[in-house]
């Protein structure tokens, strides 16, 4: 995942993306192209050639959304996943969010905070345990497009107790990255990867500004799971 895939990688997004609005009939007006599937496919490919020049085998990695058992619910739909001699190696999610930030916040955060809470039950509450003796090892790709909305400094923050203060004054994207920061340092995702990207005069651009969600810490991270599940497997 050099800066030059990265790169690749975005415009394909961007590509994909004006592809799917304009095939949706009323223009990507209701919804617009988030409606689509696919956009983040070179994405996806990326992650999963990190886990393949560790030595997992390709038939080994499933996309197209494959399922997963749940506790709440009977199973989930992730966007890739590795299963390896019987054992969940990883599971991702790739999101993304381009305009309608306000609207979409707080969806993007209970969708990702559900799926990791749905797996991590099954693990510990099902009879069997789906996943055998190791946890799962959960993964979470983040693109958003940089707009003055996403920029912006937030309003004050009302509820009917205090609000953790940390909170006050950030922009969309630092609370997305604020968000992300808190899921990997709490484990409730194992790995992390943010992308802000934006548009102008024709220029595809992209930034990683979370240290600790970055494509050199996540190869890091996924080097790191597929050592421990091989010597596991006494490989």
């Amino acid at each position: 995942m050099d800066t030059q895939g990265i790169q690749y990688a975005v415009e394909d997004f961007w590509s994909r993306r004006d592809g799917q609005k304009s095939k949706l009939v009323d223009g990507g007006k209701s919804g617009g192209a988030a409606r689509g599937n696919g956009h983040m496919k070179a994405l996806e490919a990326l992650v999963k050639s990190v886990f393949i020049e560790c030595g997992i085998p390709e038939e080994c990695i499933k996309t197209g959304q494959p399922y997963l058992p749940g506790y709440y619910r009977v199973r989930k739909q992730w966007d890739l996943v590795v299963k390896y001699k019987g054992v969940l190696v990883a599971a991702f999610e790739f999101k993304s969010q381009v305009g309608s930030v306000a609207k979409n916040f707080n969806n993007r955060f209970e969708e990702a905070l559900g799926s990791a809470t749905d797996i991590e039950a099954a693990q510990r509450k099902n009879e069997e345990s789906p996943f055998g003796q190791v946890p799962p090892w959960l993964g979470y790709v983040f693109i958003l497009q940089e707009t003055t909305e996403t920029e912006k400094e937030g309003r004050p923050t009302r509820a009917m107790f205090p609000t953790d203060a940390a909170f006050q004054g950030l922009s969309y994207n630092q609370r997305y990255q604020e968000m992300i920061r808190r899921f990997i340092g709490e484990r409730v995702y194992d790995a992390g990867w943010f992308i802000t990207t934006k548009r102008a005069d024709g220029d595809i651009t992209y930034l990683e500004p979370l240290a600790t969600a970055t494509a050199s810490v996540l190869r890091a991270a996924i080097e790191g799971r597929v050592k421990v599940v091989k010597a596991m497997l006494k490989e």
